[in-house]
């Protein structure tokens, strides 16, 4: 894999962990609500209008405009299973920005999940 191809996908892959942390940081600040038709038009509006939540939709178009790009250069059996460093990113950051809990079970399966990528990577 070429330096291009594979700054593409992790470029995409970093794009689509960072949409994922916007998200939680947005629903953070909205709170936990359940879905109803009596709260669907205010918490619609509340999702709408966070920057956080827009941030995050954000980055999911651009990683799937990235995406398109690193595809059109690398086989998808190559790329898809390159996702999977999304999971020791979001991993770190949301232990890191929101406390989430990485205890030594999840360790051990995202140094298995890792192993994979380098596997898949090295093929």
């Amino acid at each position: 894999m070429k330096a291009l191809e594979f700054g593409l996908i992790l470029f995409g892959v970093l794009l689509n962990a960072g949409a994922q942390l916007l998200l939680k940081a947005g629903t953070r600040t909205i709170g936990q609500f359940d879905f109803s038709m009596a709260n669907a038009w205010p918490i619609g509006l509340k999702v709408a209008s966070n920057p956080h939540i827009i941030g995050g939709l954000s980055c999911y178009v651009i990683s799937v405009v990235v995406w398109i790009l690193a595809l059109s250069r690398v086989e998808v059996s190559i790329a898809y299973p390159m996702l999977s460093i999304g999971y020791v990113v979001n991993a770190g950051l949301a232990w890191w920005l929101f406390g989430e809990a990485v205890t030594p079970m999840r360790l051990v399966g995202i140094a298995i999940i890792m192993l994979g990528v380098l596997l898949v990577a090295k093929s």
